[in-house]
């Protein structure tokens, strides 16, 4: 018996999950996405990672960033390692992709922010920028 909380909506459910039967016996889900949930888990976990990357700008040195899909648990360390090795040395704006097939996952990883509403100042070629009003 597995237990496992669903995180497919708010209400969290404490799912059991019976693997001793064929097929497996899935209980406690609220809503059918907690079954297909559950199974996901059990045979090809999956997560989005979100996390912060090094600018070159003073006036802000982290830019939130995610994964544009999910990406496969066992690769979520090499996801991370390429993420803390990136250094965004230009304006970028929400949804720019900053890094291409990330860990060879075929995912990208894109900026969840503004650059330029994040600093006022200057870009690293000198040019001015201004956070919108």
């Amino acid at each position: 018996m597995r237990e496992l909380t669903c995180i497919v909506c708010p209400n969290g459910c404490s799912l059991q999950v019976n693997q001793d039967v064929g097929p497996w016996s899935i209980t406690g889900n609220l809503c059918p996405r907690g079954i297909e949930f559950a199974l996901k888990e059990l045979t090809n976990p999956t997560r989005t990672v979100c996390s912060t990357a090094r600018t070159s700008f003073a006036a802000a040195r982290r830019l939130p960033v995610r994964t544009r899909g999910e990406v496969p648990l066992v690769r979520v360390r090499s996801v991370m390692s390429e993420i803390s090795r990136l250094v965004v040395d230009r304006e970028v704006r929400m949804g720019d992709t900053l890094i291409e097939n990330v860990a060879g996952t075929g995912i990208a990883v894109i900026a969840t922010a503004d650059l330029a509403d994040l600093i006022e100042g200057e870009d690293c070629d000198g040019r001015p920028i201004r956070s919108s009003d």
